[in-house]
């Protein structure tokens, strides 16, 4: 699904609410997510799961096209745990 997918659904679901409203409410709900996010912090949704950052060290890489090592720095990478109902519904629990 993408952005544009999930806002019809919100849509049809909420026909009382005009489009630009649902756009606001997706925007505010992902910027929130994000600014957690970049905060250090963690976001939990219950039923659906959890996101938060994980640390990535510094490393040397390779160019794939040319083979040449590059440095790669450290940096913190999004990481998602789903919950355990996620889990329960994607393997038919």
């Amino acid at each position: 699904m993408i952005r544009s997918e999930l806002l019809q659904a919100l849509h049809q679901d909420n026909p009382e609410l005009r489009s630009v409203e649902i756009e606001q409410v997706v925007d505010i709900f992902f910027d929130e997510i994000s600014e957690q996010l970049a905060e250090g912090g963690r976001v939990e949704l219950r039923g659906f799961g959890a996101f938060s950052t994980r640390e990535r060290e510094a490393r040397t890489g390779r160019n794939p096209r040319t083979g040449e090592a590059v440095d790669v720095p450290a940096k913190r990478v999004p990481y998602f745990k789903p919950g355990k109902k996620m889990r329960r519904r994607l393997n038919d629990e």
